[in-house]
Parts: structure tokens; C-alpha cells; sequence
């Protein structure tokens, strides 16, 4: 008894399997596993000058703020956290409110109108 086993693909032109060498059904799409060659460069706090440049000293491009907003938002004032910071955190909390209140609304009465359907008076003959 001789077994052939067969190897599929999903072709990207009719999206349907088709018939494929092993070596595209275990790859497909035509990816291939890679090593990058290099390292990806570093995004975050990327210095402005290297560090065998300047000696010890590295200058950031942007300046820490972590201290203070930790300072901000673990004062024991009362306020919770997601208003601590002002006028634009309540904009953006009463907003998200309002859009939420009126997209539940919305639904009920989609609902409504979809369980009890208005009937004309041609239909009620």
C-alpha cells in the first residue's frame, strides 16, 4: 500500500486550497524565517549624542516627566485618578459618558423598534 501525502496552500488569487510543494505548505504566503542581521535601533530615550562622544555623559532628547505625574497622581486629594489632571480629563470623561448613555439609548430603541415593527394600514386590512 503505498501512502502520497498530499500538501495544500490557500491560494491568494481564488481563495480556495490548492495543491502545493511541501516546502510552500510549511512556508506560506512566501515567508521565510529570518535572523535580523542587526539589532533595530533603540526608540525610546534615544540619546542625542553617543555616549564614547561625550564621555559618561548622555543627554536625552526628552526630559523625564514620570516623577511628577507620579507626584500628581498619588496626592490623597480625593479626586480619582482618571480626573487628576483638569478640565481636559472631565471633557474627555463626561464626553465618553454621554456617547456611552446615548449609544445604549440607541440600542433600546433599535430594539424596540425591531421587536414591535410599525404596521401600515394595508397590512392591517
Amino acid at each position: 500500500m503505498l501512502l502520497y501525502k498530499m500538501y495544500y496552500k490557500l491560494s491568494g488569487f481564488t481563495q480556495k486550497l490548492t495543491g502545493s510543494a511541501p516546502s510552500t505548505a510549511y512556508s506560506p504566503q512566501g515567508l521565510r524565517p529570518s535572523v535580523p542581521v542587526e539589532p533595530p535601533t533603540m526608540i525610546f530615550a534615544t540619546p542625542t549624542k553617543i555616549a564614547s562622544e561625550s564621555g559618561s555623559v548622555v543627554e536625552y532628547m526628552g526630559v523625564n516627566k514620570v516623577p511628577d505625574l507620579q507626584r500628581l497622581f498619588q496626592t490623597a486629594d480625593g479626586v480619582p485618578v482618571h480626573l487628576k489632571r483638569g478640565l481636559s480629563d472631565r471633557l474627555l470623561y463626561r464626553t465618553t459618558m454621554a456617547l456611552t448613555v446615548g449609544g445604549a439609548l440607541y440600542c433600546l430603541v433599535a430594539l424596540y423598534m425591531a421587536a414591535y415593527p410599525r404596521t401600515s394600514s394595508s397590512d392591517a386590512d
